[in-house]
């Protein structure tokens, strides 16, 4: 599985993302506070690794995540969503950071992308793991 990681000026990794071919999705681990140049470099990835290697599903895991991100939700619906659309993402599995701040800022994008595909919260990777398998 090709693994990327991403990593703040100061070193610090903010993303792993791995495509998971055993299981046909692609993984994204967030850590720590995110920034608009965060999210826009960690989205543009998947773009890119959708593009390279078409894949129907995304684990997206904001386990780790802290804080809010609503300043880069306004990009995500406007510009991520139909690019990550066109390179064929077609379901979205999203782990809740324990984080009420992070909980806030993804509640307010799904509300805003979550009938653009067939997008899911969960509270544990498990869950998320098992839907996204019953998923095409």
């Amino acid at each position: 599985m090709p693994i990327q990681e991403f990593r703040r000026p100061d070193g610090s990794i903010y993303l792993i993302a791995e495509r998971d071919r055993e299981n046909g999705w692609i993984y994204a681990r967030w850590i720590g506070p995110q920034t608009l140049g965060t999210v826009m470099e960690g989205g543009l990835a998947y773009v890119d690794m959708l593009r390279e290697e078409p894949c129907r599903r995304l684990l997206n895991d904001h386990t780790e995540l802290e804080g809010l991100f609503t300043r880069a939700n306004d990009w995500v619906a406007q510009v991520w969503t139909p690019l990550i659309i066109q390179a064929g993402l077609r379901y979205f599995a999203q782990v809740l950071s324990r984080d009420v701040f992070a909980q806030i800022s993804m509640e307010n994008l799904h509300h805003r992308i979550g009938d653009k595909f067939e997008m899911r919260l969960f509270n544990n990777l498990p869950a998320a793991r098992e839907w996204l398998k019953e998923q095409g």
